[in-house]
């Protein structure tokens, strides 16, 4: 499976403070999924709202890429999730992993979506 992660719907799946700093919630769910995707060997995108941070993007590396919307404006990221998809929509075993109703109706039919509690539970469960 190829996936693509709504970064701050995932991040606010969890009740561990991270509204308090949106910037240090974001680097541990990249570095989590980075972990994630090493040991699973499955690509992933993990997209957040928000102007580019350097020390996000620079996480990137084959395999495992850190896109920020650019833009502070409502369901930025969600725009570019859905560019993603809508580009690497070849691929059959695409996944978005998000529990936005808005972002999940614009997708095209087909795409399997995972919600974030679950997904979360994936990234907890050895071998998830």
């Amino acid at each position: 499976m190829r996936w693509i992660v709504d970064g701050n719907n995932v991040m606010g799946a969890r009740a561990d403070g991270w509204w308090r700093d949106r910037a240090a919630a974001a680097g541990r769910l990249a570095d989590e999924l980075d972990r994630w995707q090493r040991g699973r060997g499955e690509p992933v995108i993990v997209v957040f709202d928000g102007p580019v941070v350097g020390e996000l993007v620079d996480r990137s590396r084959p395999g495992f890429a850190v896109r920020c919307s650019g833009s502070r404006a409502p369901d930025a990221a969600d725009d570019v999730i859905v560019e993603l998809v809508d580009s690497l929509y070849v691929d059959p075993d695409l996944g978005v992993v998000t529990s936005d109703a808005g972002l999940v109706a614009r997708l095209p039919p087909g795409v399997h979506v995972e919600g974030a509690g679950r997904f979360l539970r994936r990234l907890q469960t050895p071998g998830g």
